[in-house]
């Protein structure tokens, strides 16, 4: 019997939260069914103006649930004022296996008292206010996604997709999340405790376009040759010039720059 997943959204929130996730289950349809509810049935409207048609509202939403997913969006400070959703949120997660959220979706999770003395993730922008406001529980603000017990969050926005593949990985095992990673073309299946912030996202941008376009093969090719002669040869440098132009461009050593990466 296929999986069931049910997501969670509220005006104002972030459309990839939904979609990235609902697109990975999407590629093993036998295994999986997607639903979205709210508090009230009709169209909800995401933070890029779109529409989401739901048919169920959360209140009418019955068991057994496999994975409950919460989103998160720049409205999440106001929406987590909405009792109705909250106490939705709080009956829902306990028909479901596992309880997951997505960027700011945990600020949901914690008003419902879900998330107390669990350690949990969040986009890293929020984390500190998470923290401040439920200090129960044991925020992580630079996982890619956390797991504990049944509970699973993640970072925010793309991570969802990462959170996605994990479940499927954990569900019908690796080769089958990395299918779904080929057909969505992710480069890799990023482990949870990975950084929020990518090598290319934390070092300065190069000036030179071959090396912006180095820098783009050294991430997208982690098992490839990437020793200093053969990112030279790439680069059509001699191994001396191009480690100095490459540092002194990007802030680290080639040979820096790959084991961080």
């Amino acid at each position: 019997m296929a999986r069931r997943v049910v997501i969670v959204l509220f005006d104002g929130f972030q459309m990839f939260d939904m979609t990235g996730p609902a697109d990975v289950f999407a590629f093993v349809p036998e295994a999986y069914t997607v639903e979205v509810t709210a508090v009230a049935a009709g169209a909800v409207r995401a933070q890029n103006g779109i529409g989401v048609a739901v048919e169920t509202p959360i209140a009418e939403i019955e068991g057994p649930i496999d994975t409950l997913i919460v989103v998160g969006g720049v409205t999440t400070p106001a929406a987590v004022g909405d009792r109705g959703l909250i106490d939705g949120i709080r009956r829902l997660a306990g028909l479901a296996r596992r309880t997951t959220s997505v960027c700011s979706g945990a600020f949901f999770l914690a008003e419902a008292g879900l998330l107390d003395g669990r350690r949990v993730t969040t986009h890293w922008v929020a984390a500190d206010h998470l923290r401040r406001l439920y200090p129960d529980v044991r925020v992580d603000d630079d996982s890619i996604y956390v797991r504990d017990g049944d509970v699973w969050t993640s970072a925010g926005v793309s991570s969802g997709v990462d959170l996605a593949l994990a479940m499927v990985a954990d569900d019908l095992g690796y080769e089958v999340a990395r299918t779904c990673a080929c057909w969505l073309v992710v480069y890799l299946h990023r482990p949870g405790g990975q950084s929020q912030f990518s090598m290319a996202m934390s070092t300065a941008v190069p000036r030179d376009e071959g090396l912006r376009d180095l820098q783009a093969y050294i991430d997208g090719n982690p098992a490839g040759d990437l020793s200093v002669p053969a990112l030279a040869r790439r680069a059509g440098m001699s191994e001396r010039h191009f480690s100095r132009v490459f540092t002194e461009q990007t802030g680290l050593s080639p040979g820096r720059y790959v084991e961080r990466s």
